[in-house]
């Protein structure tokens, strides 16, 4: 926590006003967005090029259990064969790794072979072990009401007893309902509202005729079950008489047809929502690890490209480093036909010969995404809690292989299979992803510009950036993760003011060695952009505040004993959950640097007492000054305050 005595003052304090310009676009979809207080120095390395970048090696972690569940431990890398479509591969880099350890962003980085910390410039603080990404993606489409409520207390039971110290969660769901609120977090104020959030938001896939059809019973139709077809086509003949077998077909046919495709239509949805929930966490160092919790879905193969799908999602959590543990919210299921579902005359016994696969084929998509991604799947059981309790302790630890890639692959885009055994041990459990992509197809069609209108048109990117370095820091803030090339730290607190209530203390800290300093008439200047936002609980952006500084030292000498940069900012709000942005852009590199934090402020109006935090603060003769500022603008010292 920066001291007071360098904080500089603002000449003025807006009070806080939701404008009504809504949540920001990019954050309405599926788009989490981390705490950002971790001074690393170094950018964080982009995961995707593990498997496109083909003169580094590619990596996967793997767990191995023994008939007990216990991890095991001293394995070696001669005790690992590994294969790709069925060709061995030697192993290059082998590791045990703790996720969540200050260590395990560089050792995937030396896997990699990128040494991304030695070409680091300036060799950031060393942070305390940064806990782990965790992530609980909730098909709200696919949920009834007892499957909501035992979402609800799973996620509440990790919320109070679960979470580490350092971990970070997030809670998003399939149809976007959570809102601003869908960001990872260590904040248990935010979660707890995220949660609140969760409501009932099912789909029916119904039709109208007579005799009804379910949505397994019209998949089974298009995929050419005989006894399903038969049953419905005799039962149409029976409701319309007259009508000719040929006829009664093609209505059957069309029935079931429409209901899988309303049934495919949430479920390319859902698989939409966790595809870029994955591809999203490429940005986070280490491993994540995400909870999908679904009251299961079907998956047509013949009709949809569903397969595929989930393909990517597999090939998208190798390269982001995400472990999916599935979880069926329906807990021990007997029968998937409830009351509302209209009983079916069924003598022969055709319908429910037919029917016995519906519940396995509900569970088959979040079974091969667990299994697939090396994780775990929790069905029929009515006790969610020890799953993920296991899941928890189970991806803590994993070994690190990396093998060199073919070089023929470099232009192709098949998805790979791969294989990790446990040599002469059969009896251990080995628990790996099971393929990827090695080079993802093209997403974004290439430009038709000229050659000309290609140069103007950077030429005027370039222009925009030097008019305009407080919206490129903008662009920045609004990323789903913070920016690490430039480490910055934010504390909130707040004060109560006996005439207009609580003021938001917002206080960022950068050190200035991350800075650019160039000599100007014998002094080392560096130029500085800061920028901060504040945002209501539903992302509707308030005040905010944006300036230019000017740093000045002595000699370089002062620049490595100086203060750090410091800027606060206060703003008259209201009680409620708020989130505030900053950012600090090097003008003259154009590096940038953002963190994110929230804060709830009580109701103080009640009288009752609420703790803030604890600020305390030593004036000390500073060797770097704000050229910028005068010494009129810097508030006097501040030992502590409390409110």
């Amino acid at each position: 926590m920066p001291s007071s005595s360098s904080i500089i003052k603002i000449s003025k304090v807006l009070a806080l006003a939701c404008l009504p310009l809504g949540l920001l676009a990019y954050l309405l979809t599926w788009s989490p967005v981390g705490h950002g207080q971790n001074p690393t120095a170094a950018p964080s390395q982009d995961q995707s090029e593990v498997l496109r970048v083909y003169t580094e090696l590619v990596q996967t972690d793997v767990m191995v259990f023994d008939k007990q569940g216990h991890f095991v431990n001293g394995l070696k890398s001669s005790d690992f064969e590994l294969r790709i479509d069925g060709k061995p591969k030697p192993i290059e880099f082998f590791e045990k790794i703790t996720a969540g350890s200050v260590n395990e962003e560089s050792q995937l980085a030396a896997a990699r072979g990128s040494g991304a910390r030695a070409e680091s410039k300036t060799a950031g603080p060393s942070p305390l072990d940064r806990g782990r990404p965790i992530f609980f993606y909730v098909d709200d489409m696919h949920l009834d009401l007892p499957s909501l409520a035992a979402t609800r207390k799973l996620i509440s039971r990790f919320i109070e007893r679960e979470m580490g110290q350092n971990d970070e969660a997030a809670i998003a769901s399939a149809n976007g309902q959570i809102g601003f609120l869908q960001q990872l977090t260590d904040n248990k104020a935010v979660l707890r509202a995220a949660l609140a959030r969760l409501k009932l938001r099912p789909y029916s896939i119904r039709d109208f005729e007579r005799p009804a059809m379910t949505e397994y019973q019209g998949l089974k139709i298009t995929h050419g079950d005989i006894d399903t077809t038969s049953y419905f086509v005799e039962q149409t003949l029976k409701e319309n008489p007259g009508m000719t077998a040929e006829s009664a077909a093609a209505l059957v046919g069309s029935r079931a047809t429409a209901l899988v495709q309303q049934g495919g239509y949430i479920t390319t949805s859902t698989l939409t929502g966790l595809e870029g929930l994955v591809r999203s966490a490429n940005k986070l160092p280490g491993r994540k690890l995400v909870f999908f919790i679904s009251g299961g879905f079907l998956l047509d193969d013949l009709n949809s490209d569903s397969r595929y799908r989930l393909q990517r999602i597999t090939s998208a959590a190798a390269r982001s480093g995400v472990v999916i543990y599935s979880m069926d919210a329906r807990g021990l299921v007997t029968s998937l036909t409830d009351a509302s579902d209209a009983a079916q005359p069924d003598p022969s016994g055709r319908l429910s010969r037919a029917g016995m696969g519906e519940l396995s084929a509900t569970q088959d998509a979040m079974n091969a995404l667990a299994s697939d991604t090396g994780g775990k799947a929790t069905f029929n059981t009515n006790s969610l809690e020890p799953g993920l309790t296991r899941a928890l302790k189970e991806t803590s630890t994993y070994y690190l292989l990396a093998w060199k890639p073919e070089v023929q692959t470099q232009h192709a885009s098949k998805f790979r299979r791969l294989e990790v055994k446990i040599v002469g041990k059969p009896h251990l459990l080995v628990q790996v992803r099971r393929g990827f992509f090695d080079r993802e197809p093209e997403t974004t069609a290439k430009s038709t510009k000229a050659p000309r209108s290609e140069k103007l048109d950077k030429e005027k990117k370039q222009t925009d950036v030097v008019k305009s370095p407080e919206a490129e820091l903008r662009k920045v803030m609004i990323a789903p993760y913070p920016a690490r090339d430039i480490p910055v730290s934010l504390s909130l607190s707040y004060l109560n003011t006996p005439l207009r209530g609580p003021v938001l203390s917002s206080a960022l800290q950068v050190p200035n060695e991350f800075f650019s300093f160039d000599p100007v008439n014998g002094k080392q200047i560096a130029v500085v952009t800061v920028a901060g936002t504040v945002f209501d609980d539903k992302g509707n952006p308030g005040a905010g505040f944006s300036n230019r500084i000017t740093i000045d030292a002595a000699s370089v000498a002062a620049v490595k004993e100086g203060r750090d940069l410091t800027y606060g900012y206060p703003v008259y709000v209201g009680p409620g959950l708020y989130q505030v942005r900053v950012g600090v852009r090097d003008e003259i590199t154009g590096r940038s640097g953002t963190a994110y934090s929230w804060i709830e402020i009580p109701n103080l109006s009640s009288g009752q007492l609420a703790l803030s935090s604890l600020l305390m603060g030593l004036r000390t003769p500073p060797a770097i000054g704000n050229a910028s500022a005068t010494t009129e603008d810097l508030p006097g010292p501040v030992d502590m305050s409390i409110a």
